[in-house]
């Protein structure tokens, strides 16, 4: 999770390639991270509350998750207005934290199923009615999301949590979990790690400010070469498909237009709103028109 969230924050402030984070393997981790919280969520619902429901702790916890979302959505919309976390991991955690109890006492096979198909829905569901943050917190059933920089929908990260509950089910079930505590003399040297799991919350809403300080403080030492790496990216986008004559106008074109426009740091941040994205498109448009125009002439 640190190891991600400082490569964002590297990201943010253009140290490394726009978009970098979003794609690829970068985004397997981001997604295999937050299947891995959720998991743990459903587990640990049952440890606590398998057999009976304590109210006054799982509605203290539910509070403190809550407080720590708010504070999340809070500071984002503030650092990152047009992109901030509006259903990220904890408003998902509290949220799974609710519905997961319908769940504890139903059979493992049957709670397990039901998260393969929350797993699977996003993938035979797909309507434009998502693509609104009023409803995109739901699932992912839109080829055009809104923009966010941690959106964790119930479907389908919410299976996540369902198979979560079905394994410890079947730990408990089963014995596992007894055999484990034998284990406890032998992990003795892991305590750091015990009391780290203890104090998850803070360390989670702790890290990511002082990680993005550190980075912006560097930016500020040592700051990076945005007109480089914006040049960098443009070329190699524009190379599949043109030659270097063509991407030299082309992505100076763009280069000083979106400057012009005030757009360029807000891209290189990737906090540009919808209507910003709109007008990114029709200057590139253009730019792309014009090298073209102007490589016609020459010819």
């Amino acid at each position: 999770m640190a190891i991600y969230h400082f490569t964002w924050d590297l990201e943010h402030f253009s140290y490394v390639a726009q978009g970098l984070t979003g794609q690829g393997g970068w985004r397997i981790f981001a997604r295999c991270i937050a299947s891995s919280f959720l998991f743990l969520v459903g587990f640990s619902l049952v440890l606590a509350h398998g057999r009976e429901i304590r109210w006054r702790k799982f509605l203290v916890r539910l509070a403190q998750i809550s407080a720590g979302a708010i504070a999340v959505t809070a500071v984002t919309l503030y650092v990152t207005p047009n992109s901030f976390v509006f259903f990220g991991i904890l408003q998902h955690i509290a949220l799974a934290s609710l519905l997961g109890l319908a769940f504890l006492r139903l059979p493992a096979v049957l709670t397990a199923l039901c998260g393969i198909a929350v797993v699977a829905a996003p993938s035979v569901i797909n309507s434009p009615i998502f693509e609104s943050r009023w409803l995109a917190w739901i699932g992912w059933f839109s080829d055009k999301m809104p923009l966010s920089n941690d959106l964790v929908p119930i479907f389908p990260f919410f299976g996540a949590v369902l198979i979560g509950i079905a394994a410890g089910q079947i730990a408990v079930n089963r014995g596992f979990i007894d055999a484990m505590r034998g284990w406890n003399t032998k992990l003795a040297r892991l305590k750091p790690l015990e009391i780290a799991g203890r104090h998850a919350l803070v360390i989670y809403l702790l890290h990511q400010p002082l990680l993005f300080g550190l980075v912006a403080l560097a930016a500020t030492i040592a700051p990076p070469n945005r007109d480089a790496i914006f040049n960098s990216d443009c070329t190699k986008a524009c190379r599949a498909s043109q030659d270097a004559a063509f991407c030299e106008l082309y992505c100076a074109c763009a280069d000083k237009q979106l400057k012009a426009e005030n757009l360029f740091d807000r891209l290189m941040e990737n906090d540009a709103s919808p209507a910003d994205m709109t007008r990114i498109r029709q200057v590139i448009a253009a730019c792309s028109f014009d090298a073209g125009d102007a490589g016609a002439k020459k010819n």
